[in-house]
């Protein structure tokens, strides 16, 4: 199942992250509109906003190495091994997505030579298997990669095994409401099944079972906050993009499932605006 998985992730992203770069830039995630969700501002500031309040939130003031695991086509790691002068390396399945980030550290001057920082490099591997040693990286960023993980405790394992002693994890992913006082209803579980099948994902979980699943893993100083408010306009914005000619000529060349994709965004505005899905964000250190 993980393989057939890995597969439709791939096929999914080598597709459609062209159109997503012409249409969006190089940042593949939410924007940050405000605690409170109504701040307006420009779409891709709202997408650096969104890496400057995480990095403030978790006091990511100082990195050496960092992973992006589940880079797309770099936006976070280039930005991260910029601002912190490190050495950062991006994980994808899709290779055409890791070309790209490769093409793109060129072209920003940060292709990787010896022992120089800042620079970034990008690979094709699992984030369920990683090919890398134990005690390699002292910072961690995984942002809106989780969701795609078909086993989540494997993953947040494998972070914890690749995190050297003293080192930061900063996790941020899809959720769905927590369950403790009330089980997903029926209609809930169809809703996220939609989601599921559009976008390539196994399930998700809440943000309590993943910190059960941190504490678990002897992760230190745990933090979790929901920043679902902050988050959710975006996908009124991107939904207006969508429909520009650009965009819906750029569709008609990228394959039927980023078609489907894309005429399936309202599934998750609504999720948003009936607290089904959530924006977690979890930190610990090893």
């Amino acid at each position: 199942m993980t393989s057939t998985l890995n597969q439709r992730i791939q096929q999914f992203y080598d597709a459609s992250s062209g159109l997503w770069e012409q249409t969006w830039g190089e940042h593949m995630h939410h924007g940050y509109y405000g605690a409170d969700g109504t701040q307006k501002k420009e779409r891709r500031q709202a997408q650096i906003d969104l890496i400057e309040e995480l990095l403030n939130w978790a006091d990511i003031r100082q990195a050496d190495y960092i992973l992006d695991v589940g880079c797309g086509i770099g936006g976070s790691t280039l930005y991260l091994a910029e601002k912190f002068q490190a050495i950062a390396t991006g994980i994808t399945l899709s290779p055409v997505q890791a070309n790209r980030a490769t093409q793109r550290a060129q072209n920003a001057g940060l292709a990787p030579t010896a022992a120089a920082s800042p620079s970034a490099q990008f690979q094709v591997a699992d984030a369920l298997n990683m090919p890398f040693a134990d005690h390699s990286f002292d910072f961690i960023w995984s942002l809106e990669s989780g969701e795609h993980m078909p086993t989540k405790e494997k993953f947040l394992q494998e972070c914890h095994r690749v995190l050297k002693p003293g080192g930061k994890f900063l996790f941020v992913t899809w959720c769905h409401r927590p369950t403790d006082s009330q089980p997903l209803t029926a209609d809930e579980q169809k809703h996220l099944e939609d989601i599921y099948r559009v976008y390539c994902l196994p399930y998700v979980v809440s943000l309590p079972e993943y910190e059960a699943m941190a504490r678990s893993l002897s992760f230190q100083a745990i933090r979790t906050a929901d920043w679902s408010t902050a988050v959710a306009p975006f996908w009124d914005v991107v939904i207006d993009s969508a429909i520009t000619p650009a965009s819906i000529f750029g569709l008609l060349f990228s394959g039927w499932g980023t078609i489907q994709a894309a005429l399936s965004l309202g599934l998750m505005q609504r999720g948003y605006q009936r607290g089904l899905i959530r924006f977690g964000l979890l930190y610990g250190e090893k």
